[in-house]
């Protein structure tokens, strides 16, 4: 039977940059590295990155597309370059797959074509854009604002290919592993982390949080799964480089054995 990567994400060792972040990967024994382009200069660089793949080597799996309000200028404003030129850096990396968001409701001409436009970009460059769930906004618990175009929700929508992130399942009060079965063999790749349920999205160490982190690795596991498992955690109040460092192993060692544990059954 064949094996799911299992990766790190660069946003994990974040304020350290993405050569830590290979660094990390290659001395912890991750598969593969998902890139996340970011504010960080290499990130945003594909031979740079390249560099650092064939130093380390450790492949890149995925490439993050610059989607998040804080990349907002990175590679330009027009959110169709950013993706068109994620394509481009993933096939200089040999990565087969770029994870999306869905378009903030503001960017309301994006948004209008967007299923159609990734579907199209799919066919144009045979990259797999995987778009990601992501949740409503929450100022409290009562009051919720719904942020994304066409929804937050990928399983409501005809993508090929699509990411769940267990973080943002916890902060839309979502059930991954429902939403998993629903989107059946069109879920290419994981961001494996957790969450508690609040409104802050946190992007815990698996199994520290309330997700069914377990169960999904196990369902994935007896589904076959040969995509990325991509562990996607936030580490900026470790404190330490050791303490870092020992969250990156320990997500990665409970990937690992919660997939093995089903295998073996």
């Amino acid at each position: 039977m064949s094996s799911p990567l299992f990766a790190l994400s660069t946003a994990s060792v974040y304020p350290e940059s993405v050569a830590d972040g290979f660094a990390y990967a290659s001395s912890l024994g991750y598969d593969a590295v998902e890139v996340m382009v970011s504010i960080d200069a290499i990130s945003q660089d594909a031979g740079k990155v390249r560099k650092l793949r064939d130093y380390y080597e450790v492949p890149v799996c995925a490439v993050h597309a610059p989607c998040l309000l804080i990349t907002q200028r990175v590679w330009g404003t027009d959110p169709w370059a950013k993706l068109e030129r994620s394509a481009e850096m993933a096939h200089e990396l040999d990565a087969d797959v770029v994870v999306v968001h869905p378009p903030f409701r503001w960017q309301k001409e994006y948004a209008a074509g967007f299923v159609e436009g990734i579907a199209d970009l799919e066919e144009r460059t045979g990259i797999a854009f995987a778009v990601e769930n992501m949740y409503p906004w929450r100022a409290t618990s009562r009051r919720e604002m719904d942020v994304y175009q066409p929804h937050w929700d990928p399983s409501r929508e005809d993508y090929a290919n699509t990411t769940i992130d267990l973080s943002h399942a916890a902060t839309a009060h979502s059930d991954p592993l429902e939403m998993a079965k629903r989107l059946g063999g069109r879920l290419r790749h994981i961001h494996m982390t957790d969450g508690s349920g609040s409104a802050k999205d946190e992007h815990l160490v698996p199994g520290r949080g309330t997700q069914p982190c377990g169960e999904l690795l196990e369902y994935l596991a007896e589904q076959d799964f040969t995509g990325h498992i991509v562990m996607e955690i936030n580490t900026r109040r470790a404190g330490t480089k050791e303490a870092r460092e020992a969250d990156l192993l320990a997500s990665l060692a409970f990937g690992r054995l919660h997939y093995a544990t089903e295998s073996r059954a």
